[in-house]
């Protein structure tokens, strides 16, 4: 898919789903001998960002009957209002992925403006029409109280209508789902296809992929949740020396027996 910041949001997730929609079709599925009950969507990161939003675009398309059987989100990102997490604040200096390159991440996904990453890294970069959403992200609601720790929840701050932050973020999309999968309502993540999601403790997105397992379990959807409490983002790609990891390791087994289980 076309990426940023040469390429903003929609275009990666348009990218994305325009070509599951054709792999999909009934004709395409014959031709490659595919059995249209056994298709499962998976990504890792961003890939899982995309996995789960193309998840969720595809229950709501009424012209769709070849539906997923699995989605698979391995430490996935999953929300971009809140971004001063327990996870975010425990790891913002964590090698890999520490705070300051996914908030540059996120704001170069919506925009080229500079002025919008330093909104986002002080946390104000929410719009009203966002701030209406952060229920779905509230952390002191949909994180276990182990993760919470001593961390005390403060809803992030809502921009004011004068400052040029309000429009930025208002043009650029923040309240999409499409682009932060945690801001469906429960009515809508209830039909969702069985999940398995991958978290890691010394990573910012932690709490993404928890909320959106307590979420989703809430709505009542078959969830298998794995967190290695020795993991850090990106471990699952750590199986080949330089870096032959044995949690690399362990992550891809459990992964695809998982697969292989259910699908």
């Amino acid at each position: 898919y076309r990426l940023a910041p040469a390429y903003h949001f929609p275009a990666q997730f348009e990218d994305v789903y325009r070509v599951v929609k054709y792999f999909l079709h009934v004709e395409v599925l014959k031709g490659y001998h595919i059995n249209p009950e056994r298709i499962a969507v998976s990504g890792d990161s961003a890939g899982g960002n995309l996995a789960a939003a193309v998840a969720q675009q595809l229950q709501k398309d009424p012209q769709q009957h070849v539906q997923l059987k699995a989605q698979a989100l391995i430490y996935p990102v999953l929300q971009a209002l809140d971004l001063n997490t327990p996870s975010y604040q425990q790891n913002q200096y964590m090698p890999i992925l520490p705070r300051t390159l996914m908030v540059r991440f996120w704001s170069e996904y919506f925009t080229s403006d500079k002025s919008f990453f330093r909104a986002m890294m002080a946390n104000r970069h929410n719009n009203h029409e966002s701030a209406a959403l952060l229920k779905f992200v509230n952390w002191s609601s949909y994180l276990p109280d182990s993760y919470r720790q001593t961390y005390n929840y403060s809803a992030p701050p809502v921009a004011t209508r004068k400052s040029p932050v309000q429009s930025i973020s208002l043009h650029h999309s923040l309240a999409d789902p499409r682009a932060s999968p945690l801001l469906v309502p429960d009515t809508m993540l209830r039909f969702l296809p069985k999940a398995y999601v991958l978290t890691c403790e010394y990573d910012v997105l932690r709490d993404d992929g928890l909320m959106y397992v307590t979420r989703l379990r809430n709505a009542g959807v078959d969830v298998t949740h794995e967190h290695y409490p020795g993991g850090f983002h990106g471990a699952l790609m750590f199986t080949m020396w330089p870096t032959d990891f044995d949690i690399g390791h362990r992550m891809v087994d459990n992964y695809v027996t998982w697969l292989k289980q259910n699908l």
